[in-house]
């Protein structure tokens, strides 16, 4: 089943009530609900008038629920994740360490080839070129040490928006749509985070990212491929607003990009949720560093 986002907007209190999150909402009239903490996957709150218990909290993380805080400017700021949400997480952790440089190598080459195969595809059904993107799927090494990534990528944000943008530059705070692609990228990131602890697995600790500064290294390596499904809803958003897109993100796109876990994607020709196939990405990984398979699944756009 796949779980529910729920985004909190405005000022309100969250508690636990027999097993289920009590919504009150500060409006006038006063107004409440429940719903169902099994159901959550990821919840957002983005108020500075939002309370939460210590009691909902922790019912959040034995249910393994992704909790999302924005900052002022209402972009993601902060993921709370469960310490553990697997029987055997200590020994799966154990065997995640331990795993050699040429595995992680590997599998960073079949992380890679994926995002770049994704890339391509959505230029391609885009009607833009394409033919150059895909031709570097196949010069991908181990580790990729050519950083044929990065030459994938400057031809992809190159042709991504064709003739609406001139001279686009991807970065956290460059110019719009960057906002959208960075709280799309959020989302994407609590949801395979999620889903890394979920299979057992330390999300600090990479196959291919490094980072003293980043706790989500091996949520950064694996949300790879499924990043070109967000540039496709920003891509669905600017449509929306020819003349350009604001710097201050809307409710109404919010809610396109909150949809991103509940996005259909395809795994070795099964149509499921994003959430429930990085599920899949998850668990493939795991059996990787157990030994027991040699290939990550990744979805195929």
């Amino acid at each position: 089943m796949i779980k529910r986002t729920l985004y909190f907007g405005n000022p309100s209190k969250l508690c636990l009530r027999d097993e289920q999150m009590l919504i009150e909402l500060k409006t006038d009239p006063p107004a409440s609900q429940t719903v169902p903490i099994e159901d959550l996957g990821l919840v957002v709150l983005d108020h500075p008038q939002i309370s939460i218990t210590h009691g909902l909290m922790e019912a959040l993380a034995e249910n393994n629920t992704s909790v999302l805080f924005t900052d002022k400017k209402h972009m993601p700021q902060a993921i709370v994740l469960p310490m553990s949400a697997h029987t055997t997480y200590t020994e799966n952790v154990r065997i995640q360490l331990e795993a050699s440089e040429p595995l992680k190598k590997q599998l960073w080459k079949q992380t890679i080839q994926a995002k770049i195969a994704n890339q391509a595809a959505l230029l391609k059904s885009l009607n833009r070129p394409w033919e150059s993107t895909y031709a570097l799927i196949d010069k991908v090494g181990s580790g990729d040490p050519a950083n044929i990534e990065g030459r994938a990528a400057a031809v992809y944000w190159k042709y991504l928006f064709g003739e609406t943008i001139d001279d686009f530059t991807r970065g956290r705070d460059d110019a719009a749509p960057n906002n959208l692609l960075n709280y799309g990228y959020a989302i994407l990131r609590s949801t395979i985070a999620r889903n890394l602890i979920g299979s057992g697995l330390l999300v600090l600790s990479g196959i291919h990212h490094k980072n003293k500064y980043n706790p989500f290294c091996l949520a950064d390596d694996i949300m790879e491929p499924y990043r070109p499904y967000v540039d496709k809803i920003v891509l669905s958003i600017m449509g929306d607003y020819p003349s350009g897109v604001p710097e201050d993100i809307t409710k109404e796109m919010k809610i396109k990009l909150l949809s991103i876990p509940a996005l259909d994607v395809v795994i070795e020709g099964k149509q499921s949720p994003l959430m429930v196939a990085s599920q899949r990405t998850t668990a493939s990984l795991m059996r990787c560093f157990e030994g027991e398979c040699r290939k990550i699944l990744y979805p195929e756009l």
